[in-house]
């Protein structure tokens, strides 16, 4: 008896259901699903506790003076004491936080307190008085710890602040039930059921035609930086060309580079990697228009007051983007603007939200965002704390109707924190604007298998999660190396990270599909999205074909006659 194709892919995704349904069985192949809940506005009352409360549930909080916690001070904080957290497992947290008095608003920071760690954030929000505002975070212990505690600090340290908690919620996840769940986001966010159907031309369905599907593109993004050393260099670009569809300039349009000297602009290396895309119809990022860090801005900028900055910004902005209309998909239009203020500490306040109303206007297509780091990588910088970044980006919303397009997220970790990440990337997807991680890499501290393990850790939370629309790696190749993480030697041979890249970009294409059709004249498949190209071979005829594959909960169908 012959079993449809179609009745395998429902006996995997039944499968893929039972695997993620909670239960109390610890085979590690079921447990609990991952709630992406967040809430970015402060309510009048607190939600109620994620998970039920997980491991917390009915636990109140005990107040301990600070000084027994860290030494420093006589404040109290709420905290929780934890019994026995294991190696090697992820824990996600959340709870509601309220200044009861001392302050109008302060940052709160989770700490936790294990045997042979402290982790110093393991999640914050900004938090108001006479409201509730969510915190939402998690960490991972390298050793299992016998006792720990959890507890909170502001960032003023000042020991009138009143906190109060309420709702918290702490839930383990096994290294596999974390990565079944990342899993179960790709085959739901990522792939779409596909059903091929072949018939004659008077309609009737045709059984036994082979099909050959083949994915030609991918939907998803992801890609690398490049810089001049791409020029010229033809095993760089074939091996670039093999595996990326996506790239972004190092630094070959940044200010500095395109014009050195006032007056004198020079794009040849700029226009030269824009042929090098446009040949090998690659898409690009266009970064950046400006950069808040006064150190990468050039000499004569820097010397620069009042209304000849200003008349040198708006030539700035003409120049690059009437030059590139059209080019680049994205423009980062202000780079940093968490962490540093160079134009708006000389133009006035808010002086760079004008520079998205300018790039808006000559290039109404490309997608705006504001660039910056440390957002998604920990939550110990007070300056990009994910609340931070979303009170930036309301902030310009509410600006002269001023539209900012996308979240810009830089990922330069060390040791990621992956339940940290996913927590941050929940809270900035209430936004709904598209969110990219536009620079990953992996410290150089670290040796070359370690970067590899935590980049796979990176590029899975990334594409797994919904609200993620692209990954840039942040691996343009130099003589002496990259910024912190190469994917190849110089000899064009893999490293470590360049296997997991190879391996992913694998892992995530749908493979070529052959099949023959079945009594109905069709067959069904699980594809990444994208664009296919489809062939079918019936009784010595041919027909080729193409089909577009993109997000929706309904299974595509694709009608062919041959």
């Amino acid at each position: 008896m012959k079993i449809s194709y179609m009745y395998c892919l429902i006996f995997l995704a039944l499968s893929l259901l039972t695997a993620f349904t909670p239960a109390s069985s610890s085979n590690g192949l079921d447990g609990p699903f991952y709630d992406s809940t967040a809430y970015t506005e402060c309510r009048a009352e607190a939600e109620k506790p994620l998970y039920n409360g997980g491991m917390l549930k009915d636990q109140k909080p005990s107040v301990s003076g600070r000084d027994s916690l860290t030494g420093i001070g006589a404040r109290y904080t709420p905290t929780y004491i934890l019994h026995n957290l294991t190696h090697n497992t992820i824990y996600c947290f959340s709870i509601w936080v309220k200044i009861e008095a001392g302050a109008t608003s302060a940052r709160v920071r989770a700490r936790l307190r294990a045997d042979n760690t402290t982790l110093n954030c393991v999640g914050s929000v900004t938090a108001k008085h006479g409201c509730w505002s969510f915190l939402k975070g998690g960490f991972l212990l390298d050793s299992p710890s016998n006792q720990s505690i959890l507890f909170f600090e502001t960032s003023n340290d000042d020991s009138k602040i009143q906190l109060q908690v309420a709702s918290a919620s702490l839930q383990p996840f096994t290294q596999e039930q974390w990565r079944n769940n990342q899993d179960y986001y790709i085959n739901t966010a990522r792939k779409r059921a596909v059903t091929i159907h072949v018939s004659e031309e008077n309609g009737e369905s045709v059984e036994g035609a082979e099909v050959t599907v083949e994915q030609i593109s991918k939907d998803f993004p992801i890609g690398s930086a490049i810089s001049k050393t791409i020029l010229g260099n033809i095993p760089y670009q074939e091996w670039f060309v093999k595996r990326f569809d996506a790239t972004v300039f190092e630094n070959e349009l940044k200010w500095y580079a395109t014009e050195p000297d006032q007056g004198k602009l020079n794009y040849t290396l700029a226009d030269k990697m824009m042929n090098f895309v446009r040949a090998n119809r690659i898409i690009a990022r266009g970064h950046n228009i400006f950069w808040e860090d006064p150190k990468y801005n050039p000499n004569w900028v820097r010397n620069l007051t009042g209304e000849d900055l200003r008349l040198a910004v708006n030539r700035r902005i003409k120049s690059l983007m009437t030059r590139y209309r059209g080019e680049f998909v994205h423009w980062d239009v202000s780079n940093e603007m968490l962490h540093f203020d160079f134009y708006e500490s000389r133009l006035g306040k808010n002086a760079s939200y004008g520079f998205f109303a300018a790039a808006r206007e000559i290039d109404s297509l490309a997608t705006l965002f504001f660039n910056d780091f440390n957002v998604v990588e920990t939550c110990s910088d007070e300056k990009s704390t994910v609340d931070e970044y979303i009170a930036r980006v309301r902030e310009l919303q509410r600006y002269d109707g001023i539209r900012m397009d996308g979240i810009g997220l830089e990922g330069h970790f060390t040791t990621p924190n992956v339940a940290l990440m996913r927590a941050i990337l929940d809270k900035l997807a209430t936004l709904q604007l598209p969110i990219w991680l536009t620079e990953i890499d992996i410290s150089s501290s670290l040796d070359h298998r370690t970067q590899a393990i935590y980049l796979e850790q990176v590029l899975r939370e990334g594409f797994s999660h919904p609200s993620v629309n692209g990954i840039m790696l942040w691996t343009a190749l130099h003589p002496n190396g990259c910024y912190q993480m190469c994917l190849t030697d110089d000899k064009f041979r893999n490293l470590p990270a360049g296997d997991v890249v190879d391996q992913k970009l694998l892992e995530w294409k749908t493979r070529e599909v052959k099949a023959t059709t079945d009594d109905h004249g069709s067959f069904s498949f699980f594809g990444f999205l994208g664009e296919y190209r489809v062939g079918i071979i019936y009784q010595g005829k041919t027909v080729n074909s193409s089909f577009s594959l993109s997000q929706g909960p309904e299974t595509k169908h694709v009608r062919l006659q041959i």
